[in-house]
């Protein structure tokens, strides 16, 4: 019961914080999603700090597994870079929710300072995976114009990122698509 309990607490958080914000959600609030008292969430995650840090852990790991799996799934780069933006607009939830690490992001100046670390780890995780991403569209010429992976890795991201915040502020995914129109069109 109390490793449900817990994961319970994790996916409630998780999508409170993909649709408010990390600021936008208390343990009052979880306590009462979850039905049972704030003392219990207490027990779980004895701050938010450690919540979040929680969260970033279990997002982190989930993010890294989606990549492994696209690269099961597609042998070709361009197949692969559409899987992504594919799996980036499946997070938005229609327009409602982020990417927790976009959300997160958002209320930075209240993270603790090892989220904000995670936070770093998991954006360097995803500009390295892009980049070998586009290093072999480079080299199998399924994406064009490749001139400096790594770079284009980092636009990859934030046009990603960006293109979440633009769907989520319109509650509408045609600014998501609109945004990632040209990393497609590659």
């Amino acid at each position: 019961m109390q490793a449900d309990t817990k994961t319970t607490l994790l996916d409630i958080a998780e999508q409170a914080a993909r649709s408010r914000g990390f600021d936008g959600f208390s343990y009052a609030d979880l306590a009462q999603a979850a039905g049972i008292r704030k003392a219990s969430i207490h027990y779980h995650f004895a701050t938010k700090a450690v919540l979040s840090a929680a969260l970033m852990d279990r997002y982190h790991a989930a993010v890294e597994q989606a990549c492994v799996d696209i690269e099961t799934a597609h042998d070709r780069a361009a197949d692969r870079l559409a899987a992504l933006v594919t799996f980036y607009r499946d997070a938005l939830g229609g327009g409602e929710t982020l990417c927790l690490c976009v959300a997160f992001t958002i209320s930075r100046d209240s993270l603790a300072d090892d989220v904000k670390g995670k936070i770093v780890d998991f954006r360097a995780m995803m500009t390295t995976w892009i980049t070998a991403l586009l290093e072999l569209g480079k080299r199998d010429g399924t994406i064009s114009a490749i001139s400096a992976p790594e770079a284009e890795a980092h636009a990859t991201l934030a046009t990603l990122e960006g293109a979440h915040l633009a769907a989520h502020a319109d509650y509408d995914l045609t600014a998501f698509d609109k945004a990632t129109e040209v990393l497609l069109a590659r």
